[in-house]
Parts: structure tokens; C-alpha cells; sequence
């Protein structure tokens, strides 16, 4: 039963986004989905060279799993003979019924495949120019309908092999373990797989073939012959996926405000509760006298909505457990970064959806409708994202655990809760009617109306800066007495804040002289926040939900960053005042377009802004000196820094670093070893930033653009691999070498908390970048290079960071043809 609902949830998840990618009628545009890459690139001009170049991956690729398929649906097939020759026996193992409910239209669907996949493999072998096979997959879609027959089968089919298993040993052991025959190019003869998951293939099977069209399309030229009937087959399947799914409606209701007002509100807003193992987002909502947990009650359609409340505290009664007295909470999984990633590109591609829509004046109901799914996607994000542990106890009971996106969130509440209870406070019991009625006031008084997601913004509102931002955290004033000092950066991306910069701990002052610098990039933020601590020493107050020393918050502050004064050349001086403490930094902004620009050393003998091959070939090296030196720094010394590569190093030592390695100087490792491991983390970053063009290359960035958007996971392997291949060997080697560096760094993430993503999304842009003329050409600003290049920047490493190890000469030896199971 759960395999039935994994595959009709799959099919749902494809269909989420039919409205996006559905093409109407007549429309001989390229069709555009967030899941199958970002909409941009779809709207390109096909070259015909390069066009048939990506044609040929994409199919080669497809053909490789077509035949995987192919197999699974013999080994599927294999038992079927001689289950029907016993069942007329006098011991059948089966019904004759039994049988033809289990296997049904599985022949059938044998039969298409096999005969499409004999007429593509030749074509596809003996590829040239002329080679046109839109005929194919037209047939193929338009044998859609047997599988229409074979999903609404599906359920009943898999209770029936269940049923049959429990009640028959013999027929157990078949189906737990049928052989699937290898590819003809793979190591192993076959492989054991259960009969569930094999009568899983079928539904997987045509959502894979649709988002081939996707890619095939997507490189076919208007004017080939191929492409109205690629055009055709895709309509089909469509269509197909549509009428299976037709019944879904997600169903919303409004809100109207209930009357009835008491106590005081000072505050409210809405948190993410760890409820019953799982997420659940609340309106809080702090009178001045209880704290109220409260989420909006599911009512019938026309009836009015109202709060709901899941629990209250007396703030008479309401203490913070010190972090070592905190019981351990119930285990919180954070929300995988690929998937937090996902939902960040598919915001970003349904952004510009909504752009262009807007732009050629589209209708407003195709508004509403992309609007809409950026709301559900912001919402999964604005769940899945926090994770800093906030927990409150009733000194008569229960505990309570939320998570915040940061520290500023939770200080914010502690305070305001600490504030109101220096007051003199009574414990008390609601009555049901009291409690009703106080739940009632909260929609009349509430101050937050909104989930914070930007989709609920005003379309004019500013959209926040793209690029980077140099700051410097000069000074701090107002202590009262002498303590040890840091502070930390905060900027808002997606509607949330990320740490992303932390200074020296300055010892035993009240007057702390930081003087550091540091560069942030920005991400269509809005918003820097300082907060400054005090470094705790004790190791007994380690929290139990992260298992962290606690540093005291000692103040915070947010400045807006507003583009008119930021936007200058010049540093632009300003003091955050928090809590009678003054910090005082200054900083400067550099947009997106102009960081793009790479200028090439004057001086050749550096390292610096010189390029890759004329480093290794003057150090007779297969990776730069520099390269190997930081990354072993990093591993003695850093890979359990929390943060490492995502901390911004002071700007200074990063400076004096680049200086030492480009004069070649014999001090260099001497130096290393005395440095601040961020920095040496920043100089290995600058390293592979001021290269004269990047890692993987200006000519190959296109093909990289193209390739990850690819929806099909074998034509996806194919095109990477075949990208990798082409790369110049000195800047192969470079990358394989970092490749297997990050991969030993995310093994730490426990300690370190650097994810693959976190350090995809921390050198994806560096090592891939469009050059200059590509900018220019096919984007128009800032905000469009973020939330299209970089995301697909950043999925491109993730991609071989979360792939098997590549090793250099089975690369170079492999041929274009891969085999991927999908």
C-alpha cells in the first residue's frame, strides 16, 4: 500500500506543475517548466550544431534507461508463463483471475516498448543530421491509453500480490525476489528487485517519457521536421497525466474576523512548532499577561474562520529552561538542502513566470494561478527551513519546542516575554468561554496578517539587492564590564535570515577593536542584522536540542539596506545602537553585474588572475600549489569549523595571503599554519574567483546551463560526464581534486554544519560563471542573474558532488553511452 501511494503521489507531484507547463493549442513555443529547468533557458534559439549534439545525449540516454525498462518488464513477465501452466492443476499457486488482475496489460506494454525501443537504437547509433524519429514517440504516446488501463488497475493489482503473498509461501519467494537483467554494458548479469516495485515501473515510466519531450523539444529546432510531432506526443502525455489526476482540487477557504477584544496584544506572529514529531506553523500570539499557541480552524466553505487554540501559558507560570536543565527534545530531522534548494529555484523560476506574464501583458488569471503555486512553495520553505531551537515550559507542565530561522527571532521573543514578566503577574485558569473568547480577539488584533512569504507582497514593492557587500565591523561601546566580545552578520534571503559572517572573539574588554572585513553576498536581501554575544567558556551549558555552547546575546540591531545609499562606490559609515551598546561598522555594495568582471594579473608570475594551464605547466603540478595547500590547511585544522567556507575570512589576512602565495614566497607555510582557518577558507575561494575565466570554463558554461536543466536523469548523466570529458585536463584534475575535498568536508556536516548543498551554494557560482558577453546578452539585471544563473550554477555542483566518484582516466575512457537505472 505504501508503494501505491509513493507512485500516486509521484504522478501528483509531476501534475502540480501541469498549469505552468501545458501547452495550449496552436502554441509553437518551447514549453516551460520550473521542474525542467529554469524558463530562461527554454526560450533560447536552438543552434542546429549544438542542438544535435544535446539531441543525441538526450537520447542516448533515454535509450540507455529504455532498455533497463525493458528488462524490468521481462523479469515482470518471466514468473506469468508458469504461474498459468499450474494454475489448471490440480495445486495452482494461483487463480487464473489472480494471475490476469496482477500482470494486467503488462504484456501490452512489453510489446510497445520493445518494438520502440528496436527502431530508436539503430537511429540513434548511426546518428547523423538527418536522422528524424518525432514518428516514434508520436506512436508511443498515442499507445498512452493502455496505460490508463494499467494505472487504474494498479492498486488493485498490488493488493492482490499481497494477498496471494500472505496466503502462499511459494508465491512469497517469487515475488520477493525476481532477476532483472543487466544493461549490456554493465559489470553484473542481473540484478534482484521485488515484484511491488517492478509494477511500480510502468507509472514512473510515462512522466519520465513526458519530461524526455521536455528535452527533446527543448533542443529540436522549430523548423526541424521532428519537432510538431514531438509537439504532438508531448500534448498527448499531458493529457494523458491530466485525465488521471483530474479529480484533484486543493481546496481553500477565506477568513473573516470574529468580534471580541480583552487583554492587551504586544506581540505576535507566526512560528514553527515541533508538534507531534512533526512541523506546524502557529500564529503566537503574547498578551500581557499569557502566551497564546493558536493556528486557523479548518471550517465548511462560507462559514467564517477563526483561531484555534492548541495550547496557552499563564506568563506567571511560563519559564525558559536554562539550556543544560532543557530536557532533550524529540529528535529534529533538518529539512534535506537539496530539497530547501528546489523549492528555491522553483520560487525563482515562477518569479520570472510571473515577470514575463506580466510583461506581455498576460491574462490575470495565469497570474494568479503561477502566484498561487509560488505561495504553496514559499510556504514548504518558510516550514522546512528553521532550525534554531526555542523552547518554552510551563512551570505546571508541558514543554514546548519552535524552531527560528535565527538567534535575533528568538532574542526578540525572550525579551519581550522577560519584559512583561517583571510585572506583577497572577497565575490563573481560563474557562472554556474566557479562552473562546480570547482566541476570538486574536483575529481582531493581530498585528502580523500574513505569512511572511514575498508572493504576498505588493508587486511594486522593492525586490531586494543581488551581488555583494563589503562590510566593516569596526568597534562596540557601552559595556558595563569587562567580558569576551564577537559579533555576528545576518542577512535575509527567501524571506529568512542566514548567518554569514562572525568576527575575531575580542578578550576581556569593554571596548572592543575588531577592525575586520568582510564580503556578503546578497540574494535579493533586504535587511543586514549585527548581534553581538558574549563567548561562553563553560562547557556544562551545552544546550541538549543542537548540542552548542550557549554565547549570551548581548545586543542586536537590523539596518535596511537601502540601494540609494549602499550603492556607492565609497564606504558608507554607520553605528547600530542595541541595548545602550553602540557597534560601529561601515560598508559598501558591489552588484552582481559588476563582480562578474574577471581581470587578468599584470603580473604572470603570481598565481593570482593567471590562468590554470600556465600555473601547473610553470610548477610542473596537476593542481595549483595554492589549491593543494589551502585544502590541506582546511582538512588538518578547519573541517569541523562550523561554517567553514560559508564564514567570510577577514578581508585583511585573505589580502596579505594572496600577497605571500603570489610572490611565490618560502614563508608561505609558515603563514598557513599561524592563520585564521576562514581566511585560509576565503583565499581558496578568491583563488578560484579571480581565475581569468572560471574552473569550468567560459565556452563550456552554455553547455553546463543546458545540461542540468535536463529533466531525465540518463540523458542528465550523460551530457555531465560528457561536459567533464571536454574540460582542459589541468582544470579537470583542479576540480576532481576539490570535488573529493568537499565531499570529506560534508562527511563532517554533524560538526560542521556544511551540507553538499551549503558548499554547492558556496562554490557553484565561482567555478561557474557566465562570462561578460553572456550576461549582457541574455539577461537584464542583477535580480534575473541570481535567481536564474546562480541557482543552476549551484545545482551543477550539487550534481557531482552527490554523484559516485569520478576518477580522471575512466572518464577520458568511457564513451558517450551510459547506462542509468532510473
Amino acid at each position: 500500500m505504501e508503494e501505491e501511494e509513493e507512485a500516486i503521489g509521484f504522478l501528483d507531484k509531476v501534475l502540480e506543475d501541469e498549469d505552468v507547463f501545458v501547452l495550449e493549442e496552436g502554441d509553437l513555443g518551447t514549453p516551460t517548466s520550473p521542474d525542467s529547468g529554469s524558463p530562461f533557458l527554454l526560450a533560447v534559439k536552438v543552434e542546429a550544431g549544438k542542438g544535435l549534439e544535446m539531441r543525441k545525449l538526450v537520447l542516448s540516454g533515454f535509450l540507455a534507461s529504455e532498455e533497463i525498462y525493458i528488462n524490468q518488464l521481462e523479469a515482470l513477465l518471466l514468473p506469468m508463463k508458469p504461474l498459468k501452466a499450474t494454475a489448471t492443476t490440480s495445486q495452482p499457486v494461483l487463480t487464473i483471475q489472480q494471475i490476469e488482475t496482477i500482470f494486467y496489460k503488462i504484456q501490452d506494454i512489453y510489446e510497445i516498448h520493445k518494438e520502440f525501443y528496436d527502431n530508436l537504437c539503430p537511429k540513434v547509433q548511426q546518428w547523423d543530421s538527418q536522422v528524424t524519429l518525432g514518428h516514434l514517440f508520436q506512436k508511443l504516446a498515442s499507445q498512452l491509453g493502455v496505460y490508463k488501463a494499467f494505472v487504474d488497475n494498479y492498486k488493485i493489482a498490488l493488493e492482490t500480490a499481497e494477498k496471494c503473498s500472505q496466503s502462499n509461501n511459494q508465491f512469497q519467494k517469487i515475488s520477493e525476489e525476481l532477476k532483472v537483467k543487466a544493461p549490456k554494458d554493465s559489470k553484473d548479469s542481473h540484478t534482484s528487485i521485488t515484484m511491488e516495485a517492478l509494477l511500480y515501473k510502468p507509472i514512473d515510466r510515462v512522466t519520465r517519457s513526458t519530461l524526455v519531450l521536455h528535452d527533446l523539444l527543448k533542443h529540436t529546432p522549430v523548423d526541424h521536421p521532428d519537432y510538431p510531432l514531438l509537439q504532438d506526443a508531448l500534448r498527448i502525455s499531458q493529457n494523458f497525466l491530466s485525465s488521471i489526476n483530474e479529480d484533484i482540487d486543493p481546496r481553500r477557504t477565506a477568513v473573516t474576523t470574529p468580534k471580541g477584544e480583552t487583554r492587551q496584544l504586544v506581540k505576535d506572529g507566526f512560528l514553527v512548532e515541533m508538534a507531534e514529531s512533526s512541523r506546524k506553523l502557529r500564529h503566537v500570539f503574547l498578551f500581557t499577561d499569557v502566551l497564546l499557541c493558536a493556528k486557523l480552524k479548518k471550517t465548511s466553505v462560507g462559514k467564517h474562520q477563526q483561531y484555534d487554540c492548541k495550547w496557552y501559558i499563564p506568563l506567571a507560570d511560563l519559564v525558559f529552561p536554562s539550556p543544560e536543565e532543557s530536557e532533550p527534545s524529540p529528535q529534529v530531522h533538518p529539512f534535506p538542502d537539496h530539497e530547501l534548494e528546489d523549492m528555491k529555484m522553483k520560487i525563482s523560476a515562477l518569479k520570472s513566470e510571473i515577470q514575463k506574464e506580466r510583461a506581455s501583458k498576460g491574462q490575470s488569471r495565469a497570474i494568479e494561478r503561477l502566484k498561487k503555486k509560488m505561495f504553496e512553495n514559499e510556504f514548504l520553505l518558510l516550514l522546512n527551513s528553521p532550525t534554531i531551537p526555542f523552547r518554552i515550559h510551563n512551570r505546571n507542565g508541558k514543554s514546548y519546542l519552535f524552531l527560528l530561522s535565527s538567534d535575533y527571532e528568538r532574542s526578540e521573543w525572550r525579551e519581550a516575554i522577560q519584559k512583561l514578566q517583571k510585572k506583577d503577574l497572577q497565575a490563573f485558569v481560563l474557562s472554556s468561554v474566557e479562552l473562546q473568547v480570547l482566541t476570538g480577539s486574536c483575529f481582531k488584533l493581530r498585528t502580523v496578517h500574513n505569512i511572511p512569504v514575498t508572493s504576498n507582497k505588493d508587486d511594486d514593492e522593492a525586490p531586494g539587492l543581488y551581488g555583494f557587500l563589503h562590510v566593516i565591523v569596526h568597534s562596540a561601546k557601552g559595556f558595563k564590564q569587562s567580558a569576551n566580545l564577537y559579533c555576528t552578520l545576518e542577512v535575509d534571503s527567501f524571506g529568512y535570515f542566514v548567518s554569514k559572517a562572525k568576527t575575531r572573539v575580542f578578550r576581556d574588554t569593554t571596548e572592543p577593536q575588531w577592525n575586520e572585513e568582510f564580503e556578503i553576498e546578497l540574494e535579493g536581501s533586504q535587511s543586514l542584522r549585527i548581534l553581538c554575544y558574549e563567548k561562553c567558556y563553560d562547557k556544562t551549558k551545552v544546550n541538549k536540542d543542537n548540542n552548542e555552547i550557549v554565547d549570551k546575546i548581548m545586543g542586536k540591531g537590523q539596518i535596511q539596506l537601502d540601494p540609494q545609499t549602499v550603492q556607492t562606490k565609497n564606504w558608507h559609515m554607520d553605528v547600530i545602537e542595541m541595548n545602550g551598546i553602540k557597534v560601529e561598522f561601515s560598508m559598501k555594495f558591489t552588484s552582481r553585474d559588476m563582480s562578474l568582471k574577471r581581470t587578468p594579473s599584470k603580473k604572470q608570475t603570481g598565481v593570482f588572475g593567471v590562468k590554470i594551464s600556465v600555473v601547473t605547466k610553470r610548477e610542473r603540478s596537476k593542481v595549483p600549489y595554492i589549491v593543494r595547500q589551502c585544502v590541506e590547511e582546511v582538512e588538518k585544522r578547519g573541517i569541523e569549523e562550523i561554517g567553514i567556507y560559508r564564514i567570510s575570512g577577514v578581508a585583511t589576512d585573505i589580502q596579505a595571503l594572496k600577497a605571500v602565495f603570489d610572490a611565490n614566497n618560502k614563508d608561505v607555510l609558515v603563514m598557513l599554519s599561524d592563520m585564521d582557518i576562514n581566511a585560509i577558507a576565503g583565499t581558496l575561494k578568491l583563488y578560484f574567483r579571480e581565475l581569468p575565466e572560471p574552473l569550468l570554463t567560459d565556452r563550456l558554461y552554455p553547455a553546463f546551463m543546458e545540461g542540468i536543466a535536463l529533466s531525465d536523469p540518463a540523458a542528465k548523466e550523460n551530457c555531465m560526464m560528457h561536459l567533464l570529458r571536454t574540460l582542459p585536463d589541468p582544470n579537470l584534475i583542479t576540480f576532481l581534486f576539490l570535488l573529493e575535498h568537499l565531499k570529506r568536508v560534508a562527511e563532517k556536516e554533524p560538526i560542521n554544519k556544511m551540507s553538499l548543498h551549503n558548499l554547492a551554494t558556496v562554490f557553484g557560482p565561482t567555478l561557474l560563471r557566465p562570462s561578460e558577453v553572456e550576461s549582457k546578452g541574455h539577461l537584464t539585471s542583477a535580480s534575473d542573474i541570481w535567481s536564474h544563473d546562480v541557482m543552476a550554477q549551484v545545482q551543477v555542483l550539487l550534481y557531482y558532488l552527490q554523484h559516485p566518484p569520478i576518477s580522471f582516466a575512466e572518464l577520458k575512457r568511457n564513451t558517450l553511452y551510459f547506462s542509468t537505472d532510473v
